[in-house]
């Protein structure tokens, strides 16, 4: 992608918007799948939320003032997207959200878009224990490698609290892991 100010502009000019936005889709799809995957598990939850955050994207560049970088955006969109999913599943079966991504975890081995092997079932139930927050920051951090500023943009909260939750995190999974 070329100078970001110069790509927004495009994405919020109506003359060169759709072409812009196919780009952006293009470029950002395959890292935000897995970003939403890593939270809502299921392949086809995060279809869904995928397409929900490009539609919302859509509908709302015009409205980005550029205070955070573009990515940021779209992951935050793309987090709160999922959590919305999740929240709503969960209401949905009356059952708590924790319930939900424990049955969504239990689910995963059959899920035949699932590739990982036994360890990284381990990890992913290891994961699922988590409150929500460690578990987006664990994921930001451990998987897409982004920086404490990145997620601290994408979260809105500060660095200091995220490097103590990630901190927690990581002992809480190697609890997990290492027990049995």
């Amino acid at each position: 992608m070329v100078d970001e100010t110069e790509f927004i502009k495009r994405l919020q000019n109506p003359t060169s918007k759709e072409t812009a936005f196919r780009e952006l889709m293009q470029f950002y799809k395959e890292r935000l799948y897995w970003h939403i995957r890593k939270i809502v598990i299921s392949h086809d939850d995060a279809d869904d939320v995928l397409q929900n955050t490009f539609i919302k994207v859509f509908r709302s560049i015009d409205k980005f003032k550029g205070e955070s970088k573009l990515y940021s955006w779209l992951y935050r969109i793309a987090t709160n997207e999922s959590i919305t999913l999740i929240n709503k599943n969960a209401k949905r079966l009356q059952i708590s959200n924790e319930e939900h991504q424990n049955t969504a975890i239990n689910n995963l081995a059959a899920d035949v878009y699932f590739e990982g092997d036994e360890i990284q079932l381990k990890l992913q139930k290891a994961i699922a224990t988590l409150p929500q927050k460690q578990q987006l920051v664990f994921n930001m951090k451990y998987f897409d490698d982004l920086k404490y500023k990145e997620i601290a943009d994408i979260l809105e909260t500060s660095e200091g609290a995220l490097k103590a939750s990630y901190h927690i995190a990581v002992k809480k999974i190697e609890s997990f892991l290492t027990s049995d």
